[in-house]
């Protein structure tokens, strides 16, 4: 049964059956004790897209209701919603943890600033701001989940820092996901439509490190 499916997702036979989706939803769970969301659903093998969920069943959250699979059918709402906020808000501390241990190790606390502040309204803030003989720089960090993600959270930083004030010291987009390395985000960073802006540049945490240990600073 989970050939047939995998070989249908990939060989466009036959229309899908509600059965055959349950099956593979089902299969999900076993694996991971949930249910996936549409991203995960269009990477996995035993269910078709969701896309094409949508055109024959009406949705996922159609589908889970008509397969009575949850109580909570939409994981955008609800328990679904308020647990991936707080595992997304643990390991941003987490994150945040991490690189700011590394930056008070290199240039010394004095010279680190958490939140980094551009206007008095407080949203308009980079995470840190590090103090350096080049007069300093911001870091803006994030996780991006896979490089659809990150191209997503790439744009809303760019929309973040458009204005002229947001620009007056260069900034760094430090995403922190180990699997998507340097060659992957200068690639994208070389095709892609919105520029970066002068000033601006995209990281892996060990681009990161290497640039840090490149840059002087006052005490050390």
């Amino acid at each position: 049964m989970k050939n047939d499916l995998r070989l249908q997702k990939y060989g466009n036979q036959k229309p899908w059956k509600i059965e055959e989706v349950e099956t593979g939803l089902k299969h999900f769970f076993e694996e991971n004790q949930r249910y996936p969301t549409s991203t995960e659903i269009d990477k996995y093998g035993y269910l078709p897209s969701s896309k094409s969920i949508q055109r024959s069943f009406g949705g996922l959250i159609t589908i889970r209701k008509k397969l009575n699979l949850e109580n909570d059918y939409d994981f955008r709402k609800g328990k679904h919603s308020s647990e991936r906020a707080l595992y997304i808000n643990k390991r941003n501390n987490l994150l945040e943890k991490k690189v700011y241990e590394f930056l008070v190790e290199h240039y010394d606390k004095l010279f680190v600033h958490r939140e980094y502040l551009f206007m008095d309204d407080r949203r308009t803030r980079a995470d840190f701001f590090v103090y350096d003989s080049k007069n300093g720089f911001c870091i803006d960090i994030f996780y991006p989940s896979d490089k659809r993600n990150l191209l997503g959270c790439l744009n809303n930083k760019l929309s973040k820092y458009k204005e002229v004030y947001m620009r007056q010291y260069p900034v760094i987009f430090l995403q922190m996901n180990s699997d998507i390395d340097q060659n992957i985000l200068d690639n994208i960073v070389k095709n892609k439509k919105r520029k970066l802006l002068e000033g601006q540049c995209l990281m892996s945490w060990n681009t990161f490190v290497q640039f840090c240990k490149s840059r002087k600073h006052f005490i050390k």
